[in-house]
C-alpha cells in the first residue's frame, strides 16, 4: 500500500533531513578539528622528548669532531624543524604552511641523502618549483586566517591630504 503524504508534510521532512544532514555535517567538521588539536599535541610532545637528546648530541660534537657525528646531528635536527613545521600547517591550514613543510622535507632529503646527480637535479627543480608556486600562483588572501577567525587583510594608510567621507563604508 502506498501512503499519501502531503505536499507540505514532504516539504517540512526533506527540510527536516537536510536541517539534520547540516548539522551532522558540522558535528563531524569540529570532531575532525579536534582530532587535529590532539594530534598537533601529541607530535609536539614527542619533538619536544627528541629535543634531548639533540642536545645531547651537540654536546657530543665538541669532543667526537668527526662528519659522522654531525651528519647525525643535522638529520635529527632536519627533523625536529620539519615537525615544528608540520604542527604549525596543522593548526594554521594555508598553503604556504604546506608548502613550507615540503620544502623542508626536500631540503633535508637533499643534504642529508646520499642520492644520485640526478635525484639532487630533481630536489632543486622541486624547491624552484615551490618558490614559483610562492612566487606567482599564491593568493595571500587565501588561507591567510585561521578557520573561523577574520581574514587578516593589511591596512594601507589613506594619503596625508586626502580625507575619506564620514558615510563611506569601512572595507
Amino acid at each position: 500500500m502506498k501512503e499519501n503524504v502531503s505536499r507540505p508534510a514532504r516539504s517540512r521532512l526533506r527540510r527536516t533531513e537536510e536541517r539534520l544532514k547540516y548539522i551532522l555535517r558540522e558535528q563531524i567538521a569540529e570532531l575532525a578539528s579536534l582530532l587535529e588539536v590532539v594530534i598537533s599535541v601529541l607530535v609536539l610532545l614527542g619533538l619536544l622528548i627528541s629535543a634531548v637528546p639533540v642536545a645531547r648530541e651537540m654536546l657530543s660534537l665538541w669532543s667526537s669532531g668527526s662528519t659522522d657525528a654531525f651528519q647525525t646531528f643535522l638529520g635529527h635536527a632536519f627533523n625536529l624543524v620539519i615537525g615544528i613545521e608540520f604542527i604549525k600547517m596543522l593548526s594554521k591550514h594555508s598553503p604556504g604552511s604546506a608548502l613550507e613543510v615540503l620544502l623542508y622535507a626536500i631540503a633535508r632529503n637533499m643534504i642529508l641523502g646520499h642520492g644520485s646527480t640526478m635525484d639532487n637535479l630533481l630536489g632543486v627543480f622541486s624547491i624552484g618549483l615551490i618558490f614559483v608556486i610562492r612566487k606567482f600562483l599564491f593568493v595571500p588572501s587565501f588561507g591567510s586566517s585561521r578557520p573561523g577567525s577574520e581574514v587578516i587583510r593589511p591596512s594601507v594608510p589613506a594619503a596625508p591630504d586626502t580625507k575619506a567621507p564620514d558615510d563611506a563604508p569601512v572595507p
